[in-house]
Order: structure tokens, then C-alpha cells, then sequence
């Protein structure tokens, strides 16, 4: 049933790469623009998450009670990063053709500083959510979270253009 339910999103989220793809991204002369894009990859991924989550992870009803409100902390503060992520993206995809050496040093380091921030919050939450359920049940839903916001990345990267040499 997992295998089933994680396969689906996959799925989806093949379909919505592909939809994105054909739709026209708009050229510009210093890169592309791909606010609806990612406007849409974000709406999708945020209203599907919590459900998969939910179908997944074989919460009782008492650790479902405790397990969600942390749940909402931690993507409340997920969110301040993946905002910045977002603006990032955004920014090199409308200025990826004319990118400077100078320009580009500094996105990779905004880049690299937004994924320690991730990876720090998570840090964070595993001994909070490993108060609030047993630690093979806060293990699976750490496991799905990461495994879904790889699908995102790949999704992401896979229709950002590469820099022009």
C-alpha cells in the first residue's frame, strides 16, 4: 500500500513535469520566466503532502493528535526556507543567460546556505517528533518528507535551463 501510495505521487508528479514542460515557458533575453510553474509545483506539492503523510504513516489516534500540531511547526519553519528557495530559483531562471561569474558565486552560496538551513530544521525535529510517536514511525515519516521534497528538487532542477557558458 505504501509502495502504492508513493508511486502514485510519483506519477503525478511526472505528469505535472510533463504538463509544465509542454507548457510554454516564457523566453526572455536574460533567461525564463517560471513564476506560474512554480507556483503551481508548490500548491500541488503542499495541498498533497499532509495527505500522503497521513495515508502512510499508520498513525493511532493519540499520536495523531500529538504528531500533527508538530507536524505544522516544523513546515511553518520549512517554509521560511523553501520561500527562500523559491526566490532563488526564480532569480536564476530569469537571469540564468546573463548570469556574471560574480552573480552565479553568489546563488550557489545562497543555495548552499538554504540547504544547511533545511537540513538543520530537520535536525531540530527529530527529537520532536520522536517525543510525540515511537521512533520507527518518526523514522517513516522522515524518510517520506525527505523522499517527497527529492521528488520536488528533481521536478525543479529538471526544468530550470542549465547555465550558459
Amino acid at each position: 500500500m505504501n509502495r502504492l501510495l508513493i508511486s502514485f505521487f510519483v506519477a503525478i508528479l511526472t505528469f505535472m513535469g510533463a504538463a509544465i514542460t509542454a507548457s510554454a515557458q516564457v523566453e526572455t533575453a536574460t533567461g525564463v520566466q517560471i513564476d506560474q510553474d512554480l507556483a503551481l509545483l508548490r500548491r500541488d506539492l503542499r495541498s498533497e503532502k499532509k495527505k500522503i503523510i497521513a495515508l502512510n504513516v499508520p498513525f493511532t489516534d493519540t499520536e495523531a493528535t500529538r504528531f500533527w500540531p508538530v507536524y505544522d511547526q516544523f513546515t511553518a519553519e520549512i517554509a521560511a526556507q523553501n520561500d527562500e528557495f523559491w526566490a532563488l530559483v526564480k532569480d536564476y531562471a530569469a537571469k540564468q543567460k546573463v548570469l556574471t561569474d560574480e552573480q552565479a558565486t553568489d546563488m550557489l552560496k545562497r543555495w548552499g546556505a538554504i540547504q544547511l538551513k533545511r537540513e538543520q530544521i530537520r535536525q531540530k525535529y527529530i527529537p520532536l517528533v520522536g517525543k510525540v510517536v515511537p521512533g520507527r514511525k518518526a523514522a517513516l515519516f522522515f524518510q517520506i518528507d525527505r523522499r517527497l521534497w527529492m521528488l520536488l528538487d528533481l521536478q525543479v532542477s529538471s526544468q530550470i535551463p542549465l547555465v550558459t557558458q
